[in-house]
């Protein structure tokens, strides 16, 4: 890895997307004055989970999901490209079927772009029929869920159960807005979880973080972006801020040398750094994107002038 002394690095805490990622594109372009170097730091590692895995199948094979009347279910919920990872080879698995997965006459929620772009990616014939790219997060998405899926099955008194592929760690504000027991019976939604990945740090993410650190020692300042609550306390840890017995920020890493500026992708992450570890970040984007990720640090970093 070589690192321009004249640029700015933004340590993403990501896994690098292939054939090409966002971020890199975008931060690593000048313009606006302003030019950064990404280096990307993986921090999580996933693996599938076997037993949530097979329950999907069953439902998939059993053709659970669809609009029919009796059907166990009657949409599908992702909030993660990894819930559409798993989603994806399981629909490759049981390639053969022509019209397999026979998910055509039903909704489809996503959270944003970047998962809506992923599940369009999966084959299906007729596609897929994929809902809420715009709504950005899970609060937004609940509530276009509750008027959008009324609409589809305005004609049942009583709405289907939406299945919800997630991971272990997941926010449940999409269960508890719909299944909100203040709505009235005809706009309620149940919703089942199913857990079919996990997600844990990498063990050797600790010393590759230590390492990028080193790297840019040197430099006037760096950004750090977080995409996840996991992780979160290796990398105070790195940047050795974080009380070893308070297990708490004693120090902003701002007003170390050189001064490391933090930004979450969203206001989960940035909800946990403060509850978990008293630390307030400096930017949280207030778009799940490359692009409000890049607005917030270029906002933050005129304000410092």
């Amino acid at each position: 890895m070589s690192l321009n002394s004249d640029q700015v690095p933004v340590l993403l805490l990501k896994t690098k997307s292939a054939p090409t990622d966002a971020y890199e594109d975008l931060f690593s372009t000048p313009r606006d004055g302003f030019d950064f170097e990404p280096t990307f730091v993986p921090v999580l590692q996933h693996q599938f989970e076997d037993a949530g895995m097979r329950q999907f199948e069953t439902l998939l094979r059993e053709r659970q999901i669809s609009k029919r009347p009796g059907s166990a279910y009657g949409g599908l919920i992702f909030t993660s490209q990894r819930a559409v990872e798993a989603f994806s080879k399981l629909v490759q698995e049981g390639k053969g079927d022509e019209s397999w997965p026979h998910l055509q006459d039903i909704p489809i929620y996503s959270v944003g772009p970047a998962t809506t772009r992923a599940i369009n990616a999966v084959s299906q014939n007729p596609p897929l029929q994929v809902f809420g790219e715009h709504t950005g997060t899970g609060d937004v998405l609940a509530q276009f869920i509750l008027e959008h899926y009324g609409e589809w099955y305005k004609d049942r008194p009583t709405k289907p159960p939406l299945l919800f592929l997630v991971g272990e760690q997941r926010r449940d504000i999409i269960p508890k807005t719909l299944m909100d027991t203040n709505l009235p019976d005809n706009q309620r939604i149940d919703v089942t979880e199913i857990v079919v990945y996990g997600t844990g740090v990498m063990e050797s993410f600790p010393s590759d973080f230590a390492s990028v650190l080193q790297k840019t020692s040197d430099r006037p300042a760096r950004w750090v972006v977080v995409f996840s609550p996991t992780g979160c306390n290796s990398m105070l840890k790195g940047l050795g801020v974080l009380n070893d017995k308070s297990g708490k920020v004693e120090k902003s890493p701002r007003k170390e040398k050189p001064p490391t500026y933090i930004a979450t992708i969203g206001p989960t992450t940035q909800g946990y750094l403060k509850k978990t570890f008293n630390y307030e970040p400096d930017v949280c984007s207030e778009k799940p994107s490359p692009e409000g990720v890049w607005q917030g640090i270029t906002d933050f970093t005129k304000g410092l002038t």
